[in-house]
């Protein structure tokens, strides 16, 4: 969903239906299990934060006490507490939404954070932190909800008088039918991270956009597990005008397994 009413880019119509963002999924194309991107996690863990000769961080570590899964990507891992720290910045602070979170130059106009992160590596970082994705949501032949550990989403931020401040994520995104902070929480579905085995190369899906997501989509790597509409007329969220912070505030994006219990 656009501003200008036009198709969204999961919508029949928008240009990614005809020429799509990623290569669409033929026969010869090959699942790569999750314990492929597992071993990834531990060698992120491994690793040096950035290896001689590798690019400088785009900008300085913001959390030198914690571990930093890339020199150019803002995701850190506090293994003590378990948490994934993502930073971002304010895309969206009003109106409709279809997401709440997607990584910087993908889905911004529909979404209230923009990461400065791949999907991909904050996808390693909840597996370097004991989390196992379960599977996406499902259409065919009937809606079967997205699966796995659920996960708690924590925003942080400092205010216009320099305080930083802390709040569920729920908190920003107002519920249509009424008018309060959404309720429900979101799993780790895992997205689909797939080989073409026609060039060889990997592709995970998220990282067109379905980072943290509030219309349900097969290639969301968080999702909720209600039935939520991408349809234009039947979206049942939108950014909390006055909760949001300003649009291009700086933000960091918590990420923690829950309380099944708990959104």
């Amino acid at each position: 969903m656009v501003p200008d009413g036009s198709p969204g880019i999961h919508e029949p119509g928008h240009p990614s239906h005809r020429v799509p963002m990623h290569p669409p999924l033929f026969p010869t194309s090959r699942l790569v299990p999750w314990t492929t991107i597992a071993v990834l996690a531990s060698l992120a863990i491994l690793a040096p934060t950035a290896a001689a000769g590798a690019a400088e961080p785009v900008a300085p570590d913001r959390h030198p006490e914690l571990k930093r899964l890339s020199p150019t990507e803002d995701v850190w891992i506090d293994s003590k507490g378990k948490r994934v720290v993502v930073g971002g910045s304010i895309a969206v602070d009003r109106g409709p939404i279809e997401y709440f979170a997607c990584p910087q130059g993908t889905k911004e106009h529909e979404s209230i954070v923009a990461t400065r992160s791949t999907a991909q590596l904050v996808h390693v970082g909840l597996l370097a932190i004991g989390l196992i994705p379960g599977k996406p949501v499902s259409f065919d032949p009937d809606y079967v909800a997205a699966t796995g550990p659920v996960v708690r989403v924590t925003m942080r931020w400092q205010d216009a008088a320099g305080h930083v401040q802390e709040q569920p994520a729920q908190q920003w995104i107002r519920d249509t039918r009424t008018g309060k902070p959404m309720q429900e929480g979101w799993v780790f579905a895992g997205s689909v991270f797939w080989t073409d085995s026609s060039d060889g190369k990997e592709y995970y899906q998220a990282d067109g956009g379905d980072l943290v997501c509030l219309s349900n989509f097969p290639t969301a790597m968080l999702d909720l597990t209600i039935e939520s509409s991408q349809s234009n007329d039947a979206l049942l969220f939108d950014a909390f005008e006055g909760s949001v912070p300003p649009k291009g505030t700086d933000v960091e994006m918590i990420l923690d397994a829950a309380d099944p219990s708990s959104p």
